[in-house]
């Protein structure tokens, strides 16, 4: 009878029974953590792009990883894959001397999030002296870990007209 009370008790506090709330909590914190790390990456690339539109080079470098690979579309002077930050801000400078500092972020018209993929499509435009214009939209995919930007994806909306303005 003893062991009968005794095995009643047990069934009645769930003692020896599957812990199934810890098994939800476990599942609620991983998918709490999946949607911090979207929010994060957005948020990293939101920064980056805020940046880059106002020239805050210091925070720029703070966002890129040392080792990002940057492959930046077309047959011109910048294109091909940079797998540097040291590469990629050697890509900016020369952009920055080819559009005679006019090269600018003018809008950043939407943002998707894929876990720790990020796609933005942006508008740049700029002018050169010769009377060179770039207007054009391109397709950013950032990928982000340990909160920077480990790689980047452009893709041109109009390549002829970069290749015409960045040149050979």
């Amino acid at each position: 009878m003893k062991s009968l009370i005794m095995v009643a008790v047990l069934a009645a506090t769930g003692y020896g029974a599957p812990q199934r709330s810890a098994e939800i909590n476990f599942i609620n914190i991983n998918q709490s953590n999946k949607k911090q790390m979207k929010n994060d990456a957005k948020s990293i690339v939101m920064d980056f792009l805020t940046a880059v539109q106002h020239g805050d080079n210091g925070k720029i470098d703070s966002l890129l990883s040392d080792k990002i690979e940057w492959i930046q579309p077309g047959n011109n002077r910048v294109s091909g894959l940079k797998k540097s930050k040291s590469e990629v801000f050697q890509m900016v400078a020369k952009m920055f001397e080819l559009s005679a500092n006019t090269l600018k972020l003018t809008q950043i018209k939407s943002i998707s999030v894929n876990g720790n993929r990020i796609a933005c499509v942006v508008h740049w435009n700029g002018t050169q002296p010769p009377g060179g214009i770039l207007d054009v939209d391109n397709i950013d995919v950032y990928t982000v870990e340990h909160g920077q930007i480990v790689e980047a994806e452009v893709f041109s909306a109009n390549l002829a007209e970069e290749d015409k303005f960045w040149g050979n």
